[in-house]
């Protein structure tokens, strides 16, 4: 290892590499094509930047001016790459590195003027890393080793075309080193495609998922869910705790609910600006937030100090989902805490889920309100103040307040000042399921049975006699295993150390209630095969038959067998036929006698049925004399025919090039305008 490296390592406290650390910077693939699948949490940052550390540098231990980019990094999410980032410049501080970001959502011409003063490792996501390329703000040409960081979450958002074409762009014979936590077949085309005889590397324990870990599935009520999440965190008292749920809709109402009770609580979803999600991460390594709410942006690459506390609102999707998110806590050897919300409609979903993950989980109820407040107690008596030397000033004022007050008002109103700043629990309903599908058979333990004087005949059923006999002998449905339902019995099973307590408080008679009636069982019941049923009351009136037996339903029967059909008094086909559809016989046409046309007589000639046109009377046409009224004459004077229009404009309309005809308007010409 380079001893600037080793000197970085040391001082940041790294005692031994990890796993992952240790495979990628091995002697013998200082010069391969890598494909690792590794899980979070265990150091692929700094193995990565370890494993290009000979590549970039040879046998220099420091860099020479920064001109054209060497490494090229690229992440899925701009939290990552700001990760990346980090962790790459206080590893390569004392080599001299020039580490530069291009990422989504930043100003860009500072990134050009940035890439223009030159770099030595160049971080990005995928979308501003082409961008750059194409405008040839970023040149790739001295490219000497290419790290792919969260493959498979870059592929599934899209970025499969980016990425081949800034692996097109790199040189032939730069490395490549590509980090996914699942070997897809998409990720394997891409090592096939653009590595060289790629080594694989695998980190990944199924036995030993997340050692750090420890998971517990809290199962309540539905309407108890966000206040289960509120005694999570008041139950915890994390520095840092992180709660994911799937839907921007959900990060905004949670973030809004834990304000609203007092936590300092800040945001991550993708709505929100690069610049607001800086600042929120910004506030939660100072310590001026203790509570994230997050949608599944922040699930990947980011390392938050004091960590301890992952919380699922929702249920994540997959097991990539719950091992990424989980994957937040529990870093570099830290012990954290994972814990999802199953509220009774999803309990199997996060059963299912934990299984596909290989995930033993702690099933249990919220925290209650009392376990809360003989926390904070407890808290507050092993707080580290108590051992620290009093100065006079506090000496001073001790003295002072045992004047005025009592020994038991200070330590009271001291316990009332420590809750004052804490948000008060929430009250929940105490949840008394048991795990989805479990079978309660492997810690039932010994058992005795009893039997009860109701069974099918008095319509007994499991739903009305378990609170029943939780009642009448004071247990606790969990103390009650199996119920058999008989004929004329029911049979139950108890546990055997509740049995003497249950049968005490029946008293000599065991009665229940309502004269039903309990007796110990010797030993366990012969029950039969299922019992027959209580016959139910049938509509023909006989239970207990055979399906092919069925009586009859008094049907009325035929003297005559169905196909002979009654008669009746004329057949079918001798239909009577009314004159009113009949048609009269088509004569012939030689036959037809056509009527002589009659002489067609004379009507007047003009429109007003030979009356003269009244004299004064308007019309279209002047009526000359010794023709009818309401005809035009057959030339007008000048010897063309009416209604022509000419160019002298002489007709009796207006002309086409506007001329006016005689007794228009004055002093112009009238011009025949159209409406368009």
């Amino acid at each position: 290892m380079i001893t600037p490296l080793s000197d970085a390592l040391s001082e940041r406290g790294y005692d031994t590499l990890t796993d992952v650390q240790t495979a990628v910077t091995a002697p013998e693939l200082e010069q391969a094509d890598l494909l690792v699948s590794a899980q979070t949490g265990s150091g692929k940052t700094v193995g990565f930047g370890l494993a290009i550390a000979k590549t970039l540098l040879g046998d220099e231990i420091r860099f020479g001016p920064a001109a054209a980019p060497l490494a090229l990094a690229i992440a899925p999410t701009r939290e990552l790459a700001m990760q990346v980032a980090r962790e790459l410049e206080w590893l390569y501080a004392k080599t001299g590195a020039k580490v530069v970001t291009c990422i989504g959502g930043m100003d860009a011409r500072t990134e050009r003027r940035a890439l223009e003063r030159g770099a030595h490792i160049v971080v990005g996501t995928p979308g501003r890393l082409r961008d750059h390329i194409m405008r040839r703000a970023l040149d790739l040409d001295d490219i000497r080793a290419v790290i792919l960081d969260e493959a498979d979450e870059m592929l599934d958002l899209g970025f499969r075309e980016d990425l081949e074409f800034m692996l097109s762009e790199c040189p032939k014979d730069r490395r490549t080193l590509m980090f996914s936590a699942t070997v897809s077949k998409s990720i394997s085309q891409i090592a096939t495609n653009f590595q060289r005889d790629a080594v694989r590397i695998s980190t990944v324990s199924d036995r030993d998922q997340h050692a750090d870990i420890s998971y517990q599935v809290i199962q309540c009520a539905p309407r108890d869910a966000e206040h289960a999440i509120i005694n999570l965190l008041r139950f915890h008292d994390s520095q840092t705790s992180i709660v994911f749920a799937n839907t921007r809709a959900a990060v905004a109402r949670l973030t809004a609910r834990f304000a609203n009770r007092g936590f300092s609580v800040v945001s991550l979803s993708g709505e929100l600006s690069q610049d607001e999600r800086s600042h929120a991460l910004q506030a939660l390594r100072d310590g001026r937030a203790r509570v994230c709410v997050a949608t599944d942006v922040a699930a990947r690459g980011i390392d938050l100090p004091n960590l301890e506390l992952v919380i699922h609102a929702d249920i994540p999707t997959n097991t990539e989902g719950l091992l990424h998110r989980s994957g937040r806590t529990g870093r570099a050897g830290r012990k954290g805490t994972s814990v999802l919300i199953a509220p009774d409609n999803v309990a199997k979903k996060a059963q299912r889920l934990l299984k596909w993950a290989k995930i033993d989980a702690e099933w249990r109820g919220a925290p209650t309100a009392e376990e809360i407040l003989a926390l904070d107690e407890t808290r507050l008596i092993e707080d580290a103040a108590w051992t620290e030397e009093l100065t006079e000033t506090e000496t001073a004022f001790a003295a002072t307040l045992l004047e005025k007050f009592s020994p038991e008002q200070v330590a009271a109103a001291c316990l009332r000042l420590y809750r004052a700043g804490l948000s008060a629990p929430e009250e929940i309903n105490v949840h008394t399921g048991g795990r989805p599908q479990k079978d309660i058979r492997e810690t039932f333990g010994p058992s005795k049975w009893i039997a009860l004087s109701v069974g099918r005949d008095k319509n007994a059923e499991p739903r009305w006699l378990l609170p029943l006999l939780c009642r009448a002998g004071n247990i606790d449905k969990s103390k009650i295993g199996k119920i058999k339902m008989e004929n004329t019995e029911t049979f139950v099973e108890l546990q055997e150390a509740a049995f003497p307590d249950f049968m005490k408080q029946l008293g000599a008679g065991g009665e229940l209630e309502d004269g039903v009636t309990a007796r110990a069982v010797e030993g366990t019941p012969t029950f039969s095969s299922g019992g027959p049923r209580s016959p139910k009351a049938r509509f023909d009136g006989h239970s207990g038959k055979p399906r092919g037996n069925k009586p009859s339903y008094g049907k009325p029967k035929f003297d005559k067998p169905r196909g002979d059909k009654p008669s009746y008094d004329k057949p079918r086909g001798d239909k009577p036929k009314y004159d009113k559809f009949e048609k009269p016989a088509r004569k012939e046409r030689e036959d037809t006698v056509h009527a002589p046309a009659k002489p067609r007589k004379d009507k007047p000639a003009s429109k007003y049925k030979g009356k003269p046109k009244p004299a004064g009377a308007g019309g279209d046409y002047k009526s000359t004399g010794g023709k009818p009224a309401g005809k035009p004459a057959g030339k007008p004077k000048g010897g063309k025919p009416a209604g022509k229009f000419d160019k002298t404009g002489s007709g009796k309309k207006p002309h086409r090039k506007g001329t006016a005809p005689k007794g228009g308007p004055k002093g112009g010409d009238a011009v025949l305008t159209r409406k368009k």
